[in-house]
């Protein structure tokens, strides 16, 4: 006998995955409300590249943390929405205040690298789930992702 969620894919496998996206909507929250803070107190003669360029970040991330919650409840599953709960879960800690533009894009390529981790994983169980609008949305994230980080990585000369 099949069990199968609403969108035809096996419920205990959905299971799995919608724990993760979880995992990954806690971090993508914490990343946020670094970025913004690095927008809001970065000092220097870099302020206007990475003010603006801080922004751009946040802003995606923003949409990304809509998909994400979207695509949990799209699997039949409530994304959390706790912030105390992000922050306990969450693989990237809170930043403190970070003036210096070096030392926020360092915090920005450590919250990549657990983000990438993550998706990886989220990619490996949603291949297994056959569930392609999770594989989808991953696989343009890693990708999109990827090149950021050699982007940030190039201004910190990594």
């Amino acid at each position: 006998m099949s069990t199968e969620n609403r969108i035809g894919l096996d419920s205990d496998k959905v299971k799995e995955l919608a724990e993760k996206l979880n995992l990954l909507l806690a971090n993508y929250s914490v990343f946020y409300q670094n970025t913004r803070g690095f927008h809001w107190n970065i000092k220097g003669d870099s302020f206007f590249v990475l003010h603006e360029k801080f922004e751009e970040l946040y802003d995606d991330l923003k949409i990304k943390i809509d998909e994400v919650a979207e695509r949990i409840l799209t699997l039949g599953y409530t994304p959390g929405h706790q912030y105390s709960k992000y922050v306990e879960t969450s693989e990237i800690s809170e930043s403190g205040k970070v003036t210096d533009g070096k030392e926020a894009v360092n915090h920005i390529l450590e919250a990549f690298k657990a983000t990438l981790k993550i998706q990886r994983e989220i990619l490996e169980l949603s291949d297994d789930a056959g569930d392609e609008g999770t594989n989808a949305l991953m696989s343009d994230y890693i990708s999109e992702q990827e090149k950021l980080v050699w982007m940030y990585a190039s201004y910190v000369n990594k």
